[in-house]
């Protein structure tokens, strides 16, 4: 009865087609406003920064190298060696591992030159090596010209990256390696992984780089940051000077994408080789040293407490304790940014 009323008005004032069309009207303008709060809900949602490696997982993991004064990797290290400071304070070791229990392998191969024709050979002899590592591990190919474009993405099946070394030629080309090292490094990005596994990049090439927009500086710094060190296979190239050959010189950054990021360069052949139409290269001792090396680093790993969460952009120190003060420890990951 309350509101018998304003019913009859409403009747009264508009009519049964104008009632209609008011509806109609009233409808229209509920889905645009439902429609716009949809939009400016994802569009008001924080960027994706690609400049830093944001943390979803607990455990903060870093992967670090200790030499001796001669540049020698220095194993039988424990725990209780090694210092942690994160932002300044010290932090209690939860994860110590010796060696790598998994890893997440990237292949870059350059598919512009002979380096193709060399890789594809030595498939068997690099998914050898991706099968030394723990069952969990993944395996991922990204070959590369003046684009990279991967042939497979991360993946843990080794059947299906046998037919992603075999790569076409790509004649007349330009290059760019660290465009590719770039996306290489990238790919690492994945949410959800394993923060105790670790990250590699094997970049093989004749170190020539004719097209690259990307800096080496920029690559290093990225890698460092995303915990990703990478191995060097250069399959050089010659030139005649002075009436005999010489080593053609690789791009600058080169050689340094692997000094700077815990990895390790490796150059094949000689001038002998490269006069040999029919020579070939054993990768197997190369991929074997590149085994050898990641057994031999460490992984250290903490949890935050609730005062540190507070500040997101954090830098870590890692150091040993007095009685190996002569030793040096090289940090594979030095900075990183939380999630919130």
């Amino acid at each position: 009865m309350t509101f018998s009323r304003p019913v009859h008005l409403w009747r009264q004032v508009f009519p049964r087609s104008a009632r209609r069309h008011l509806l109609l009207s009233l409808l229209a303008a509920s889905l645009i406003l439902l429609l716009n709060h949809g939009i400016n809900a994802q569009t008001t949602a924080a960027p994706e920064d690609d400049e830093v490696l944001r943390v979803n997982t607990d455990l903060i993991t870093v992967p670090v190298v200790v030499t001796d004064s001669r540049g020698k990797r220095f194993a039988n290290l424990t725990l209780q060696d090694f210092q942690v400071r994160d932002g300044g304070r010290p932090v209690k070791i939860d994860y110590f591992s010796t060696g790598t229990e998994r890893v997440a392998l990237l292949f870059a191969l350059d598919a512009s030159g002979s380096a193709r024709e060399h890789i594809a050979r030595q498939t068997e002899a690099a998914l050898a090596m991706f099968t030394r590592f723990g069952g969990n591990s993944r395996i991922a190919v990204l070959p590369f010209a003046e684009q990279a474009e991967f042939t497979l993405p991360f993946t843990t099946d080794i059947n299906s990256a046998r037919g992603a070394f075999q790569l076409s030629a790509r004649r007349n080309q330009h290059t760019a390696i660290f465009d590719a090292a770039s996306v290489a490094v990238r790919a690492f990005k994945i949410a959800g992984a394993d923060a105790r596994e670790r990250r590699i990049v094997i970049l093989s090439s004749d170190g020539l780089d004719t097209a690259s927009r990307t800096s080496p500086n920029s690559v290093i710094n990225e890698a460092r940051l995303r915990g990703v060190s990478i191995y060097i296979i250069h399959f050089p190239l010659y030139t005649p000077r002075d009436n005999r050959l010489v080593l053609r010189r690789p791009a600058k950054g080169f050689r340094e994408l692997a000094e700077q990021t815990g990895g390790h360069y490796f150059l094949l052949g000689d001038v002998r080789s490269a006069l040999n139409p029919r020579a070939t290269y054993d990768l197997a001792p190369v991929f074997h040293a590149i085994t050898e090396d990641l057994q031999s680093q460490y992984v250290l790993g903490y949890y935050l407490d609730e005062a540190a969460r507070k500040q997101i952009t954090r830098h870590i120190q890692v150091t040993l304790t007095p009685t190996y003060k002569r030793l040096r420890v090289q940090m594979l990951r030095e900075n990183y940014k939380l999630q919130r």
